[in-house]
């Protein structure tokens, strides 16, 4: 070791350093893919900002860590929905009201789409209603069909626990069928404001969540059953609002966010 040392002019202890070094890092770099490898069982297709906000990797800034995710091949691609799930063909139409919305409060605007999940030879169908300002999916439904009766109200019943009397949240959609039938718009007559965009683009985050839930979560579950699938939307949604940090949210989950929110409306009072 000495001879090798003089050779390649530094000392010994300056070897054991650099070896001692070179195991620490590998030590973290194991132990960080320990981290991801646990995190990404529940969100499979959670991206690289939202695991570093998660996880605040010792000794390692973002852009570092940005680079260890590409190069251990964590990477995820976008995946395309092209299935229309709703008509919106029909004569019943809302105004948009949630177009250049100032957002100030939770179950001010309520957001809700449909998307369909295809399981074996025969689809299935989610329903998801958010709030826009926490991003807390407040309602959710699986279904075998497209009628109302299985898709947004049920999910609209759910999401009706968490709202109080004196509130009347804006429900924005698409304009699809299910969300003007005289059964639905029963149930939120009094209760809610109606609004609808003409077409998907007037509706983008619903669009998104859609996407997120069905290829992030539920997709990489691999549900072979609708029991499962319905099991597996039920996780999806908790994963997302309990433990997925938002970045628009300042980096805390949509739950952590709207107890903030809460929190701060008490001490207004």
């Amino acid at each position: 070791m000495s001879q090798f040392c003089r050779a390649i002019g530094t000392s010994r202890q300056n070897v054991y350093q650099r070896l001692q070094k070179a195991e620490a890092e590998w030590q973290a770099t194991q132990s960080l893919r320990y981290m991801v490898d646990a995190v990404r069982r529940d969100h499979p297709r959670m991206g690289a900002k939202s695991l570093y906000t998660r996880l605040c990797p010792e000794h390692m800034g973002r852009d570092k860590f940005l680079i260890w995710y590409q190069e251990n091949g964590y990477s995820v691609h976008p995946q395309k929905n092209w299935r229309r799930t709703t008509d919106s063909s029909g004569v019943v139409r809302f105004d948009n009201l949630i177009n250049e919305l100032q957002l100030t409060d939770v179950n001010q605007v309520w957001v809700s789409d449909i998307t369909y999940y295809e399981l074996g030879s025969r689809f299935y169908y989610l329903t998801l209603i958010m709030d826009l300002y926490s991003r807390v999916i407040k309602g959710y439904a699986a279904s075998q069909t497209l009628k109302c009766e299985h898709t947004t109200i049920p999910a609209l019943k759910m999401a009706m626990r968490h709202v109080y009397k004196h509130q009347t949240p804006i429900l924005h959609s698409d304009g699809g069928g299910q969300y003007y039938s005289k059964a639905f718009l029963t149930l939120t007559k009094g209760r809610f404001l109606n609004s609808m965009g003409k077409t998907a683009y007037e509706n983008p985050h619903a669009e998104r969540l859609n996407g997120t839930i069905k290829n992030n979560y539920i997709k990489p579950y691999n549900p072979t059953s609708y029991g499962q699938l319905k099991s597996y939307l039920a996780k999806a949604v908790r994963m997302y609002n309990q433990e997925k940090p938002h970045q628009s949210l300042g980096k805390v989950t949509p739950f952590a966010f709207e107890c903030q929110v809460k929190l701060q409306n008490k001490q207004l009072i």
